[in-house]
């Protein structure tokens, strides 16, 4: 299964979608549009070993709750991801049993070349 998560408005998941260069078979998931069900994000957890290691930071949701002055535990994660899309890092690439989370360079990198594999 190859599927990217994304926020069609954001310029930075555009980029990388384009830089990706998915295979035709991939399945594209807008997180505004369609959010992430409780099922779905479990998966994605067992993935990526913490709900937390789905979680971005730099939302701006994060800032404006001053998240960052709490103590969150994994089950606060996964009630802010499951509360707004915006909480959820993305991209998010699911390329067969591999999951990659975030912009970073090297990860858009190791993505595209899972997605091409």
């Amino acid at each position: 299964m190859k599927k990217i998560y994304h926020l069609s408005t954001c310029d930075t998941c555009r980029r990388i979608i384009e830089a990706l260069n998915p295979p035709a078979d991939t399945e594209f998931r807008e997180i505004k549009t369609a959010p992430l069900t409780r099922g779905e994000l479990e998966a994605l957890k067992a993935m990526a070993g913490s709900y937390e290691a789905l979680f971005n930071k730099r939302a701006r949701l994060y800032r404006e709750r001053n998240l960052g002055a709490q103590t969150l535990g994994e089950t606060d994660y996964r009630d802010l991801l499951l509360e707004h899309y915006t909480f959820l890092k993305r991209p998010v690439v699911v390329a067969g049993e591999q999951l990659f989370v975030g912009n970073a360079a090297k990860t858009v990198a190791a993505a595209k070349e899972a997605l091409h594999s």
